[in-house]
């Protein structure tokens, strides 16, 4: 099986990852680590705040890493913001059948009532070296974006509204 999240910034995909990993010892891959390898290496002019042409760039990838892996029936945890919103048109029956998709987004009020908790858990999982960016009206377009984008392709959303961890908790019983 593959498990596919994806959501805007700050929404605990990593950490969803992780705790994923733990429970089921499925390996999984950062959408994140990849891009930045590339940037790194030289292999794009793209930069991290290219954010559609990184989608661009990278679903190919992605997407060819997945159907190698369930070609391979090898289980798999992807996870990253780079995710097109219609990825589904890009995959065959046979292949969308062994993937589970996960949307994570904030609701405004979630981000109004908890957006200093949301800034003290950014680097659970992993080292964020600059969060100066950071503001609630940035965390909530983005969480807008995401939520217009793959409500218009069909897909479910979960929506956190209320408590973080009761709501990842169904997520983390649903899958394991």
């Amino acid at each position: 099986m593959i498990i596919l999240i994806t959501g805007a910034t700050h929404t605990g995909k990593t950490k969803l990852a992780q705790q994923l990993l733990e429970r089921l010892h499925y390996p999984y891959l950062s959408i994140d680590h990849l891009k930045m390898g590339l940037i790194r290496s030289g292999n794009t002019d793209l930069t991290p705040d290219d954010d559609d042409e990184l989608t661009d760039y990278l679903w190919p990838v992605v997407r060819e890493w997945i159907k190698t892996a369930i070609e391979n029936s090898q289980d798999l945890i992807v996870e990253g913001c780079y995710i097109p919103f219609d990825w589904r048109e890009d995959l065959d029956s046979e292949y969308l059948s062994k993937i589970k998709f996960i949307c994570l987004a904030l609701t405004d009020e979630y981000i109004d009532a908890n957006f200093e908790d949301i800034k003290s858990h950014a680097s659970d999982i992993e080292s964020r070296l600059d969060e100066s960016y950071l503001t609630i009206d940035l965390i909530k377009e983005d969480n807008q974006r995401f939520i217009a984008g793959f409500e218009e392709a069909g897909e479910r959303i979960v929506l956190i509204d209320s408590c973080y961890d009761e709501t990842v908790g169904k997520i983390l019983e649903e899958l394991t």
